[in-house]
């Protein structure tokens, strides 16, 4: 497991070069800049100015490598660099026993092009915990909502709980978060009264848009587990378990259901990292101040940092989540090794 999770480790490097260029390529291939945008009225002699004051008049391999180089080589300050933002890197530490103005940057990623008074650096550290809780809670919904749904059916297959349940299942696979906001909102906010329909930060703010974007993967969840639950109970190792004599309920706890849920961690990896980045429908309805709004604005903007920052901050939750994922494989298939 050591050597598998140090190969791990240093793919990701790999994957992370490998997205890193052909994010940076393709967002300069695309036609149009931060600063060409007719609509600002920025004449074009201001507009070479603002390009050359971010660099972005020089060749792309140069801005590469330096966009790189900001992030991953780590610098030793002194007290010329402290009078800079320490906002623009993610990682500060203060070494007092190199000097007293002595001090550890790490992992720079720039400032905004489109809010030049604020980094990228200092867009995560407002914006990401908030899409981190709004991706938590989702996460939590949909997993005690998804996998007790699809085992009941499963265990109560083809009579009416069965039947109750993966209709539930159809129709929250088939109302999109843009729907199914609205009403709530509506129902709980506006006609209950009980929730807050808007906003982010106390309890009564987070239930709706948790629920609204926990509940289409919850359905998704349930149908899943049925149906890995199902044919699981199929395998000759089951009937061999129930002819030594042991109850039904240890058959489906001791020896079923953790081998059924090998399909379902597959599924949670790439959803749960793709739930922490943020979503931008439910934080555009719900008004939550994630990170998901913040990429489609950014986009939208051609605020490269930004989406440099964001997409590498995914790729690496990805690649992080996928590696948990094979940790708990060989958990729950004690056959599973990685040698």
């Amino acid at each position: 497991m050591g050597r598998f999770l140090i190969r791990r480790f240093l793919w990701m490097f790999v994957v992370l070069f490998v997205v890193s260029v052909i994010t940076f390529v393709l967002m300069r291939l695309v036609p149009g800049g931060p600063f060409n945008n007719s609509e600002r009225g920025v004449p074009e002699a201001v507009r070479r100015n603002i390009e050359a004051k971010y660099g972005l008049d020089q060749p792309l391999l140069n801005q590469y490598l330096k966009y790189i180089g900001d992030i991953v080589l780590p610098r030793i300050t002194d007290e010329t660099w402290r009078r800079s933002l320490t906002e623009d890197y993610l990682i500060n530490i203060d070494l007092p026993f190199l000097g007293e103005d002595a001090a550890f940057r790490w992992m720079n990623f720039g400032p905004s092009l489109r809010n030049r008074s604020r980094t990228v650096n200092m867009i995560f550290t407002d914006n990401l915990p908030i899409s981190f809780q709004l991706g938590l809670a989702a996460m939590t919904v949909a997993m005690a909502i998804g996998i007790p749904a699809g085992i009941i059916s499963a265990l109560r297959r083809n009579t009416w709980v069965d039947y109750t349940g993966m209709g539930i299942a159809i129709v929250g696979v088939s109302i999109p978060v843009i729907i199914m906001g609205p009403i709530l909102q509506y129902t709980f906010a506006v006609n209950l009264g009980i929730f807050r329909p808007t906003g982010w930060g106390t309890l009564d703010t987070m239930i709706l848009p948790s629920f609204a974007l926990g509940f289409a993967q919850s359905a998704l969840l349930a149908r899943l587990t049925r149906a890995s639950l199902l044919q699981v109970m199929n395998e000759d190792y089951i009937r061999t378990a129930r002819a030594k004599g042991l109850s039904e309920r240890m058959v489906i706890l001791f020896h079923a259901l953790k081998n059924s849920l090998i399909p379902v961690v597959t599924v949670l990896g790439p959803l749960f990292a793709a739930l922490l980045t943020g979503t931008f429908v439910t934080e555009t309805i719900f008004g939550v101040p994630g990170m998901g709004r913040y990429f489609v604005t950014s986009v939208l903007n051609r605020d490269y940092p930004v989406i440099m920052g964001t997409i590498l901050l995914y790729a690496f939750c990805l690649v992080l989540a996928n590696t948990i994922v094979d940790i708990v494989y060989a958990w729950l298939d004690p056959r599973i090794r990685y040698d």
